[in-house]
């Protein structure tokens, strides 16, 4: 990250239930005159005719991910399935594919999930991707509390890293959360790597982003303000180091209405335990990655 002198500070930081799987539901055959229209504008295909199902992984509001094999290798993966029937808003259709535009364009970097494939059928989009067994960031964060300050610079790293390869690929992802990292195996030494895009939006030059997304910890004040471009990334990335290294997120209160209200005054506390023990550089990289003025906070190169 660039913008001042930032001294390099070494920031260590450092299952769903097992379901059984549902039976392949039959796909009714059509014509090429009768066949219905597709959301991704391609034909569709019966991903089951690549992909066993297996156990379910995960379940989102809008999806379900489970654990699937690959039948030409016997390689596993994660299946993510999004309900067609649930896209019922206006905007739903272009959010999917925009999330899978992304993915298939950051494809690749070490810390970001790996696009596989994409099925669609008659009642839902199919997203095969690499499988990461390792548990998310936040069940890491809740099961340890906080990191030392060792063990929280490759998480640091790894994190900074995807700001700063989504930034350099245009992509502004505004919705970073420990709940969106997910490490590759169970390992100590594991990869991290964001899993999710569904807020990301390709930046176009010049324009001021108005829509509130995110999470209500990890927002940014300029999001509430509903005048906000990618800086908004860096912000997250420093509430999540911020818990790492405390346990606890720099901006509590009870209700999301408070939660907003801490963010907007800005106050961070570095003087309860353990920050008396944190070293001066990780303090001051996160007081310059929480800036409240995002043209003065640090940015990704």
């Amino acid at each position: 990250m660039g913008n001042n002198s930032t001294k390099t500070i070494e920031i260590p930081i450092n299952s769903p239930a097992n379901k059984s799987p549902p039976r392949p539901l039959h796909q009714p055959q059509y014509s090429s005159a009768s066949r219905p229209a597709t959301i991704l504008a391609k034909p569709m295909s019966d991903v089951t005719s690549y992909y066993v199902l297996d156990k379910e992984l995960d379940r989102g509001q809008f999806d379900i991910t489970y654990l699937c094999t690959k039948k030409a290798t016997g390689l596993n993966f994660a299946r993510k399935s999004i309900s067609k029937n649930k896209l019922t808003r206006r905007g739903d259709k272009e959010i999917v594919k925009r999330e899978i535009l992304i993915m298939q364009h950051l494809s690749g970097q070490p810390n970001i999930v790996k696009h596989k494939a994409t099925f669609e059928d008659l009642r839902n989009i199919h997203l095969i991707m690499e499988l990461c067994s390792g548990g998310t960031l936040s069940d890491r964060i809740t099961l340890k509390g906080s990191c030392p300050e060792r063990a929280a610079a490759a998480i640091g790293r790894a994190i900074v890293n995807v700001v700063c390869a989504c930034h350099f690929m245009g992509v502004m992802h505004r919705d970073l959360k420990p709940e969106s990292f997910l490490f590759s195996t169970r390992n100590e030494d594991a990869l991290l790597k964001v899993t999710s895009f569904r807020h990301s939006v390709f930046v176009k030059e010049g324009k001021v982003y108005r829509e509130i997304v995110g999470s209500p910890y990890y927002v940014a004040p300029e999001v509430l303000h509903k005048s906000y471009g990618k800086e908004i990334d860096v912000w997250s990335a420093g509430v999540i180091l911020y818990t790492l290294l405390s346990g606890v997120p720099p901006f509590y209160a009870e209700t999301e209405k408070g939660i907003h209200d801490a963010i907007l005054q800005g106050q961070i506390d570095f003087r309860r335990a353990p920050w008396p023990s944190v070293s001066d550089a990780a303090k001051d990289l996160i007081k310059k990655m929480l800036t409240r003025d995002p043209k003065k906070r640090i940015t990704a190169p």
